[in-house]
C-alpha cells in the first residue's frame, strides 16, 4: 500500500463512519499521512482524528478509536494503534513493499507528481540578465509541483542571486543552486561543477545513472526486475515511499528546497544499497536479486521525476 492509497483508505473510513452515524463531520477532501512522530509506532501515522475532534464534539482519542475500528479489516493494513492524544498509527501488511515498488515501476518518473506535472527533460536556460531570475525559476518549479499562487503573489523574501550565475555554472547547475537553497538563503554555488560526492547535484544525478547501470548489468546477466520478495532496505524503501509527500509538502509550503533534500536522501540510500543488487562472482541471479533490482529501479524513477520538476536533466550515463 502506497502513502496515497493509505490516505484514500483513511478517508473512506471517515466516509463510512459518517454514513453509519458514528461521526457527524464534513468528510475532508484529503487525509494526510506521514511518518510516525516520537512515541508513535508502525509505518505511517495520521492526525485526522485531531482535525475532526472539535467538529465531531468528541475527544480526538474517541474519534481515532471509531476510525480505527473501520480500518482494522482494510486490505493492506496489519494493525492500527492510537497513540498520544489521538494519532492513528498504521502497520502495513506483509507485501506492502512489493506493492509500493510495483506502483512506482508502473508509473515511472510520474510517480508522486501532480497530474499536470509531466516529466520534462529541460527548461529554457535561465537568463543571466534577468533581474528576477530566482523568483522566475521558483515560480515555474512550484507550478509544476501543483502549487497555485494567489493573483499577483511574489516570493518576496528570496534573495537575488549573482546575475552571472547561469553563465558561470550552466543551466542544470544554476537551477539546482537557485532551488536547493531555502528562501531566506543565498544560492550556494561552491563545488557544483565538481564531480564529487560532496556535490549534492552530482550525487543525485549519479545515483540515477547508477540505477540504469544496474539495469544494464542485470540484462547482461540474463535477468530483469521483479518485486517478488521483500528486500531488507528500510532507508531506501522509506525514501521511495515518502516521495509523493515530499513533492506535496514542497508545493504546499512553497519550498522547493525540501524536495532537493529529499532527492539527496533517496540518492544516498540508493548509493549505499547498490552494491547488493547484482550477483557477485559465481553467484546465480535469484528472486532476491530481481527484487533488489526492482527497488533500485523504483528509486531511479523517483530521482528522474524529482529532477524533472526542477527542470534538470537526468543523464543515463555519468
Amino acid at each position: 500500500m502506497t502513502p496515497a492509497e493509505l490516505s484514500r483508505t483513511v478517508r473512506h473510513a471517515v466516509c463510512r463512519a459518517v454514513e453509519d452515524g458514528a461521526l457527524r463531520v464534513a468528510v475532508p477532501e484529503t487525509v494526510r499521512v506521514e511518518r510516525p512522530r516520537p512515541g508513535g509506532s508502525g509505518h505511517w501515522a495520521s492526525n485526522i482524528a485531531l482535525r475532526l475532534a472539535r467538529e465531531a464534539g468528541r475527544s480526538a482519542a474517541e474519534v481515532a478509536g471509531i476510525l480505527g475500528r473501520h480500518l482494522e479489516q482494510a486490505p493492506g493494513i496489519a494493525r492500527v494503534e492510537v497513540t498520544g492524544p489521538g494519532f492513528l498509527n498504521f502497520t502495513l501488511a506483509d507485501g506492502s513493499q512489493q506493492t509500493l515498488v510495483r506502483s512506482v515501476l508502473a508509473q515511472g518518473p510520474a510517480y508522486g507528481l501532480p497530474p499536470a506535472a509531466e516529466p520534462s527533460a529541460h527548461d529554457a536556460e535561465p537568463r543571466a540578465h534577468d533581474g528576477e531570475l530566482r523568483e522566475r525559476v521558483w515560480g515555474e518549479t512550484l507550478a509544476r509541483m501543483g502549487a497555485r499562487p494567489a493573483p499577483g503573489e511574489r516570493l518576496g523574501v528570496v534573495p537575488a542571486p549573482d546575475q552571472e550565475l547561469a553563465v558561470r555554472l550552466g543551466t542544470d547547475e544554476a537551477r539546482w543552486a537557485l532551488l536547493a537553497a531555502a528562501a531566506h538563503d543565498r544560492p550556494r554555488i561552491e563545488g557544483l561543477l565538481v564531480q564529487h560526492e560532496r556535490n549534492p547535484l552530482f550525487r543525485v544525478r549519479y545515483a540515477h545513472a547508477r540505477a540504469h547501470a544496474l539495469t544494464r548489468g542485470a540484462r547482461a546477466l540474463g535477468f530483469t526486475a521483479e518485486p517478488a520478495a521483500p528486500v531488507d532496505a528500510p532507508a531506501l524503501t522509506a525514501a521511495v515511499a515518502d516521495h509523493p509527500a515530499a513533492v506535496a509538502d514542497a508545493a504546499r509550503l512553497r519550498a522547493p528546497d525540501r524536495l532537493a533534500r529529499h532527492l539527496e536522501a533517496v540518492a544516498d540510500a540508493l548509493l549505499s544499497f547498490q552494491h547488493t543488487v547484482l550477483p557477485v562472482g559465481d553467484e546465480k541471479p535469484s528472486a532476491a536479486h530481481r527484487s533488489r533490482l526492482a527497488l533500485a529501479e523504483a528509486a531511479g524513477a523517483v530521482l528522474a521525476g524529482g529532477l524533472s520538476l526542477f527542470g534538470i536533466s537526468a543523464p543515463l550515463h555519468l
